[in-house]
C-alpha cells in the first residue's frame, strides 16, 4: 500500500514535512529523486517503464503525489499510467482546478 504522510507547521526548523513510500512490484525499474535530465525544473523519482512519477515538486512550487488505489470493480482498458498524471501536471503550467477538469474520468467507486 502506498502512504503519504504529510506534517505542517509542526517542526521547528521545517514547515512542511513529507514522508511517502513506493510501495510498487520490486521488479519494476526506477531512478532515485533528483533533478530530471528532460527538464532541470522537476525534482522527483522516474518510473523507468513508463517515465511518470509517483511523487515530485517544481521549482514553481508545483507538487504532485499519486497513490496506487485502485477499485477492482472498474475495469480501464489501456489506462494510463499513474506517474503519468503527475508527471503531466508537474510540467504544466495549467491551475490544479483546470488540470483535474481535464483528467476527469466519471467512473462509480
Amino acid at each position: 500500500m502506498c502512504l503519504i504522510l504529510f506534517s505542517f507547521k509542526t517542526h521547528p526548523r521545517y514547515k512542511l514535512v513529507l514522508a511517502a513510500n513506493r510501495d510498487e512490484y520490486f521488479e519494476r525499474p526506477a531512478l532515485s529523486a533528483d533533478f530530471w535530465e528532460s527538464n532541470t525544473n522537476i525534482l522527483g523519482g522516474i518510473d523507468l517503464i513508463s517515465g511518470g512519477t509517483w511523487l515530485g515538486i517544481s521549482r514553481s512550487g508545483r507538487f504532485a503525489a499519486i497513490t496506487n488505489y485502485r477499485n477492482p470493480l472498474v475495469q480501464v482498458d489501456q489506462p494510463i499510467s499513474r506517474g503519468e498524471i503527475t508527471r503531466q501536471f508537474l510540467e504544466s503550467e495549467r491551475l490544479s482546478e483546470d488540470f483535474l477538469e481535464k483528467i476527469n474520468v466519471k467512473k462509480p467507486l
